[in-house]
């Protein structure tokens, strides 16, 4: 006797086809680089927040330099409207920015001898130094992400499934803006 055709048939056949086009591959990298830009974000955010602090307890001692608080402040301001935006090369200049406004913070620190032996001001430094390492760490993990994402949208016959799927398009690398391979200097 004949059995009826099943009508799950093509749904199994799609199922079979999907899970040998790298689909689910494709998913699960992107779903890698998601959270690794997650990881730059949430370290961004965390140096963002611990800039305040830093500035209040140098202007505390310095009663001047306001240009370098302002443009702090600023730079402060634009890394936390890029963070939010999740747009990678914004969140890298600003960043930079950032960076460029600390080693001013920290040249002045360094002529206020009272500043440097204050507990407060060490503690702060010390935050600020492990935050950079995480952000360097929350950075080559993106950038690896990205490039293993990258590659394997590209290859054959994966580039196919995901032009069809609409990720076909790159992820783009965290670059850094020239200079920004030195982080702040961090100095007794």
């Amino acid at each position: 006797m004949k059995r009826p055709p099943s009508k799950h048939l093509p749904l199994l056949a799609v199922a079979v086809l999907l899970a040998g086009c790298g689909y689910n591959t494709i998913q699960t990298m992107d779903e890698r680089v998601n959270q690794a830009q997650g990881q730059i974000q949430t370290q961004l955010q965390r140096r963002a927040d611990l800039i305040p602090n830093l500035v209040n307890t140098v202007k505390g001692v310095t009663k001047q330099e306001d240009t370098v608080f302002i443009s702090i402040a600023n730079a402060r301001a634009r890394l936390g409207g890029a963070v939010q935006s999740g747009n990678v090369p914004e969140m890298a200049a600003a960043n930079q920015q950032l960076t460029q406004g600390l080693g001013r913070l920290l040249a002045i620190a360094e002529n206020y001898p009272q500043l440097q032996s204050s507990a407060n001001f060490r503690q702060l430094q010390d935050q600020l130094e492990g935050t950079e390492n995480r952000i360097s760490v929350a950075r080559q993990d993106y950038n690896t992400s990205v490039g293993e994402y990258n590659a394997y949208i590209r290859r054959f016959p994966y580039n196919l499934t995901a032009k069809v799927f609409g990720m076909g398009k790159p992820r783009e690398y965290f670059e850094a803006a020239p200079g920004a391979a030195e982080a702040p200097k961090v100095t007794f």
